[in-house]
This record gives C-alpha cells, structure tokens and sequence, in this order.
C-alpha cells in the first residue's frame, strides 16, 4: 500500500535543517505573507518555483496550469492574479515556460491525438493553447529539427500569454493608478536549470 510515509520523513528532516539554522524560519511567516513576486508557471514537476529560484516561504505566490496559459475567462487565475496585485501588493509578475514543455506538445499534434476526440476540461484548454499558438505554428512550419521547433513554440507560447497578461483588468489598474509592476516572460531550460528572460513590461503600451 502507498503511504505517505516517505514525505512525511522528508518533510520533518526538511523542518528540522531549517530550524537548526535559523530558529525563527518558520514563526517569521506564521501571521502574514509579503511575497515580493506572482510566479505564473507551468504545472509540469521539474518546473517548481521556489526551487528554480531559490525562494523561501513567503516569497512567492504562485499560480502553475497546463503550459502556463493565462485565460481571462478562468476565475482560479484571474482570482490569483487579482489577489496577488491589489491585496498582496506584489511588484512583479513572473510568467514563466519550459522548454520541453507537454502542453505545447499535444498543442502542436492536435487534431492527430484521441485527447481531440474528448470532450474534457483538458481537451478545451488544450484547444484554446492551440488557438493561441496559431501564429507560431505557421512560422515554425518551416523548421525540420523537431526540438527546436518545440522551442521556438514554447517561446511563442509565453509571447502569447505574456500579451493576455498586459492586457488582463488587474495589471491594467495597477498601471492606470501609477503603482510600480514589472511584468517579465521566461523560459526555464531543463537541461541548464537556467531562466531565460524573453520580454518586459512596466507600464500600459510601453516594453523597453
């Protein structure tokens, strides 16, 4: 029988290092939160926020979905992205891909895969990151070498995310209200560890 045993041993020697350098880890973030970031990623499991980037509790909040998508219609993300801004008041969003990445895979073999024939909430999202790599499709058609093209539509996919996030209603008051935010899009590269930042944006209509 599967236990959760192996986690918990791993959890209490986890608790028990960071107590022994620093006895207060824990009680530091036991009243409240000020994460500095929102780090919008992909759900996939080599992709974790805080390990990537060597955070800490209490310095991140995170939101991860299939193939990092930000939907205006999905009132999880849009919940989170509203929260992080106007009550946690963080000053930068992080949206953030992977190459390597299965969503954009099944994206690209769509409609040649059975997932096309179901009609399940992860078929619809999967369609809808289709729609949204529509443009990188056509300009990646002329690329043999099946893993660069992967690339090239991961990339183009956190491009497409990254304009539905500028133009989301929270990031757009923030803006309009004269409040720092800095919106970056990256990619992580599995092989390296390393992010790579693609694009910036601190203010409505304007990316250096």
């Amino acid at each position: 029988m599967t236990t959760l045993k192996p986690l918990l041993a791993k959890n209490r020697s986890w608790a028990l290092q960071r107590r022994q350098r620093n006895p207060q880890y824990f009680r530091q973030n036991v009243d409240s939160q000020q994460p500095h970031s929102l780090w919008i990623g992909c759900s996939d499991s080599r992709v974790p926020a805080e390990v990537l980037t060597g955070a800490h509790p209490g310095e991140l909040f995170v939101h991860r979905n299939i193939a990092n998508m930000v939907v205006a219609g999905d009132d999880n993300f849009m919940s989170v992205l509203q929260y992080a801004l106007e009550y946690l008041k963080v000053s930068r969003i992080v949206l953030c891909g992977h190459y390597g990445c299965g969503g954009v895979q099944a994206a690209i073999a769509l409609p040649n895969i059975p997932l096309s024939d179901e009609n399940s909430p992860l078929a619809r999202r999967i369609t809808q990151l289709r729609n949204a790599l529509a443009p990188g499709l056509a300009d990646a058609d002329g690329i043999e070498d099946e893993s660069e093209k992967l690339n090239k539509l991961v990339e183009a996919n956190v491009l497409a995310q990254f304009s539905h996030l500028i133009a989301a209603e929270p990031v757009l008051n923030i803006w309009r209200s004269g409040v720092e935010l800095d919106v970056f899009g990256c990619v992580y590269d599995l092989q390296s560890g390393h992010l790579k930042e693609l694009i910036q944006q601190s203010a409505e209509g304007k990316s250096p």
